[in-house]
């Protein structure tokens, strides 16, 4: 089945082909609006077959140079290039890169915001002057679709045009992709997209520690294709005891700040079975993520999103 578009209220739009599932919003002249929304429309119908096109090589782990053609494929190899010294593909930052290659159709006068929302990956476009609201929904196993009520988010954060961020990503095991580590969401603020998703993942990754509550598997006898091969992959985690969730949680933050002054990371969020913790940015121009109890009205600005 080829590339789907489906109208949204609020003037968004709802563009599927295949595992891309993405929700895409601006706000500025309309008529600008409307080009560049078709812009990305017509970007869209082509990025499965091209990603499908390089998909041996993006399944691959990175290595010295890169070998990639596309745009996307391009983006990915860089943002997970500087974690080539432990495993990593390319496709760690498959969702950022695709969204940021996206958010590229929005980036034209009479724009004033526009996000590209790829399954919690956010890639921004920002005109000066401008700000949007992300709301944070930390943890998938409190989601239930049968829930029409409003959504209640876990925390909230801002982001103008004068900051360096223009991507936000999640990663953690219950999400889309397979984790290494425990925790139940790790949410990244950084310069791009595809920079975000690839450090959300190494973060995720990070948040671990041995115990018997935690179940594992080869990545590859849950998905036959998978690009992380027999890597032990998380599969269920137990409650666990406060101290273990602790340790885990003190691992992630160290990976976390080591990223964050190689300047990867403007900040974090990690959170694991009820327990949270900040990185909080180095810089006063990159916005601190805030946990719900210490921020009301997380989606009621106009220009909300949530990741």
């Amino acid at each position: 089945m080829g590339a789907e578009r489906t109208a949204l209220d609020g003037g968004r739009w709802h563009l599927n082909h295949g595992p891309i599932d993405i929700v895409a919003e601006a706000h500025g002249d309309a008529v600008e609006v409307a080009v560049a929304h078709e812009h990305a429309w017509r970007r869209f119908g082509t990025v499965l077959d091209e990603l499908v096109g390089e998909l041996a090589l993006l399944r691959q782990p990175v290595g010295a140079e890169c070998a990639l053609r596309g745009p996307i494929a391009q983006r990915m190899w860089l943002a997970c290039a500087p974690f080539s010294a432990g495993f990593i593909t390319p496709m760690a930052a498959v969702a950022g890169a695709v969204a940021q290659e996206l958010i590229g159709c929005f980036d034209r006068p009479g724009i004033e915001r526009a996000w590209i929302n790829n399954g919690g990956d956010i890639a921004l476009h920002l005109a000066p002057g401008h700000s949007v609201r992300v709301g944070l929904f930390a943890d998938l196993a409190r989601f239930d679709l049968r829930d029409s009520g409003p959504l209640t988010t876990d925390g909230r954060f801002e982001i103008s045009a004068d900051m360096p961020v223009r991507g936000v990503a999640t990663s953690g095991w219950r999400g889309r992709s397979f984790s290494l580590g425990i925790a139940d969401s790790v949410t990244v603020l950084a310069a791009t997209a595809a920079e975000a998703d690839a450090a959300a993942t190494v973060i995720a990754n990070a948040v671990n520690v041995e115990d018997r509550g935690i179940h594992r598997l080869p990545a590859n006898e849950c998905k036959d294709d998978s690009d992380l091969g027999d890597l032990l992959v998380t599969r269920d985690v137990e409650p666990l005891a406060p101290h273990q969730v602790h340790r885990a949680l003190d691992a992630g933050v160290a990976r976390a700040e080591a990223l964050q002054r190689m300047g990867l990371v403007g900040s974090a969020m990690l959170v694991c079975q009820g327990q949270w913790r900040m990185v909080q940015p180095l810089s006063s121009r990159v916005t601190a993520l805030l946990p719900q109890r210490a921020a009301t009205g997380a989606g009621d600005a106009v220009g909300s999103v949530f990741a």
